[in-house]
């Protein structure tokens, strides 16, 4: 499931990509996956892109006048492409851009002259394909209400990386949330952003095991969780910067260090790491050094 450092650099690259551009082409060969109507789908024609951002485990996309919210749950996924390229099988949704006259404002810096970005006088594509039709793209025409599950400010804390969510914040909130900490990690009303893979990383890093209780955390505990929480999702944005471009359909999880590592030994103290599987999701810790 791609979660905050994932889509991070997926909203940067299509901002950097696509911002300043017009749509010139909307399809839905999947319909299943997009909420809203044929008319309001060929209604982005000619409204110009003005930002793409995340919110939480969302990617937003800020038109003229309407705007576009995509949440790709389980297994959607994101490529951007020249539109003579083959498209790949499972494809939902294809917006078509234009030229541009110029590169775009505020695009982050750690996307200035990457290879992969499509000339300015090029047309470029942005497709979401999803194999199993679990995500949705949701139209949302200006004047038009339509509920978007999970993306409501009742139902998404602040973001995991929000400057805004300070130490003193963190605590304030942790304090309305009981529970186990993986399941804390995850609840997207505590903090937006974070899923299954990076809730074992954050945990890992702060030596706290996944099924401790929020309640039996001391003061100092719920400060290195915070630590772990900006540290771990801070440096995995930067290992997928690096790493996913120029094809950001490809999910990169091999330098995680303890997510899917069952029986491997742990690279803090050498235990082997733990896993036990629920559905179709899986925790993993190590025994050793998560107390």
């Amino acid at each position: 499931m791609p979660e905050l450092p994932d889509l991070a650099v997926v909203s940067d690259a299509l901002h950097a990509a696509l911002s300043g551009r017009s749509i010139v082409r909307a399809e839905a060969p999947a319909p299943l996956a997009v909420r809203g109507t044929p008319a309001e789908l060929a209604a982005l024609m000619g409204q110009r892109l003005r930002d793409v951002h995340r919110r939480g485990k969302f990617i937003l996309f800020e038109l003229e006048r309407d705007r576009i919210a995509i949440n790709a749950m389980l297994t959607g996924r994101f490529q951007l492409a020249a539109p003579v390229d083959k498209k790949p099988p499972n494809t939902a949704v294809i917006l078509g851009f234009g030229p541009r006259k110029g590169p775009p404002r505020n695009a982050a810096r750690w996307t200035s002259g990457a290879a992969w970005l499509p000339a300015n006088d090029a047309l470029a594509e942005v497709r979401y394909r999803d194999p199993s039709q679990m995500g949705k793209v949701y139209l949302l025409p200006a004047g038009v209400s339509r509920p978007v599950a999970g993306l409501e400010d009742r139902d998404q804390g602040p973001d995991a990386d929000s400057p805004e969510l300070t130490l003193d914040v963190w605590r304030e909130r942790i304090r309305r949330h009981p529970g186990e900490l993986k399941s804390l990690l995850r609840n997207q009303a505590f903090v937006a952003g974070i899923g299954n893979a990076y809730s074992d990383e954050i945990l890992h890093a702060a030596k706290l095991s996944p099924f401790r209780k929020r309640a039996s955390l001391a003061p100092e505990e719920v400060a290195a969780l915070y630590a772990a929480t900006r540290s771990t999702l801070s440096n995995a944005i930067e290992v997928l910067r690096n790493r996913v471009p120029p094809t950001f359909e490809r999910q990169v999880r091999d330098f995680l260090a303890v997510h899917l590592k069952r029986g491997e030994p742990c690279p803090r103290c050498g235990t082997r790491i733990s896993e036990v599987s629920s559905r179709s999701e899986a925790t993993s810790w190590c025994r050793g050094c998560q107390r």
